[in-house]
């Protein structure tokens, strides 16, 4: 499994991104999900898509600004992100499980991982 993240800019605090996350090949039943990680702190989890019924799940500090969907036609899931805030300034990355787990969020779950695309709020 191949993933490539893109989306990451500079951005003030309150605007908006869109992050993009191309998988290949498909992965089907398996999450994918957006972690992130800021200098000096460890990978968190943000949010994640689970099987292809696409029930999505956030962490508390992001939910109700981020929202994350997938096109499965075209192998792609977004991370909408809306009122950002300097706090949310991190590397983002994509990533695949490793198996069939009810929401998972720990990164040890994942084995498939994408390059990262950065994010920088100021404010």
């Amino acid at each position: 499994v191949q993933l490539q993240a893109s989306g990451g800019g500079l951005v003030q605090t309150g605007g908006y991104l869109r992050l993009s996350c191309q998988r290949s090949p498909p992965t089907g039943y398996y999450t994918t999900a957006w972690f992130r990680q800021a200098p000096g702190k460890e990978r968190e989890f943000v949010a994640g898509i689970n099987r292809a019924g696409g029930h999505a799940y956030y962490d508390n500090s992001v939910k109700g600004r981020f929202t994350v969907s997938k096109d499965s036609a075209r192998n792609l899931v977004y991370l909408q992100m809306d009122n950002l805030r300097p706090e949310d300034t991190a590397v983002y990355y994509c990533a695949v499980a490793d198996g069939l787990y009810n929401y998972p969020r720990l990164p040890s779950r994942y084995a498939y991982w994408g390059q990262g695309t950065l994010v920088t709020v100021s404010s």
